[in-house]
């Protein structure tokens, strides 16, 4: 298992208000690439969204399908655990609203499984409410494959690890359970502002 890279240097703007920056975070104008393996390329007639677990009945859409739901576009603050904050993204995909709506659960928790191999787990009262989003497109393009494409959760009032990358899916869950990360010591829920990063935070 490769581990990310930590300690990004950067430097707070003078310009922004730091109320928007959580504790101990950094602005930084790039996108750093933080992966714990290669990069998956899953052809877009293969790929598909799938909600299965405690529900009615398992659902899934095509890529096609997928992109054919109703989409928002959202500009959002992105914070990482590793402590770079990147303002203003935008973003354009599907609210889980939308495909959460398709089946019917009592289910209280989720774990986002994806290409890879990775897992994180997240209540799913933070996926619903407009908080959460299957993004497909950063900055009016296509998602880039290391950054998550061709799609990835957009959860950005938690630390972006839980935005899994190359998203392929929900099971939703009666009782919580530890995805990837999470398994090797990071903050079960990864709240920004309360600098939520690992276990016992």
């Amino acid at each position: 298992m490769t581990p990310p890279t930590r300690g990004f240097l950067g430097r707070r703007p003078t310009d922004v208000d730091p109320a928007r920056i959580p504790p101990g975070q950094h602005v930084t104008a790039g996108f750093p690439v933080l992966s714990a393996g290669p990069t998956p390329h899953t052809p877009l007639d293969t790929w598909t969204f799938t909600i299965r677990g405690a529900v009615s009945r398992p659902v899934s859409w095509t890529w096609d399908e997928l992109c054919a739901l109703p989409s928002r576009t959202v500009t959002r603050d992105i914070h990482c655990v590793t402590k770079w904050s990147k303002l203003d993204t935008t973003w354009t995909g599907v609210s889980l609203d939308t495909v959460l709506a398709a089946v019917t659960t009592r289910a209280r928790h989720a774990l986002a499984f994806c290409d890879g191999g990775y897992t994180t787990n997240l209540p799913i009262a933070d996926l619903t409410g407009g908080k959460a989003w299957i993004a497909y497109s950063f900055d009016s393009a296509p998602l880039d494959p290391q950054h998550g494409g061709p799609a990835r959760l957009l959860v950005p009032h938690l630390y972006f690890w839980k935005s899994a990358k190359w998203v392929r899916g929900l099971e939703l869950l009666d009782d919580d359970v530890p995805g990837f990360w999470e398994r090797y010591g990071y903050h079960n829920y990864g709240d920004p502002w309360r600098e939520e990063r690992y276990s016992g935070d």
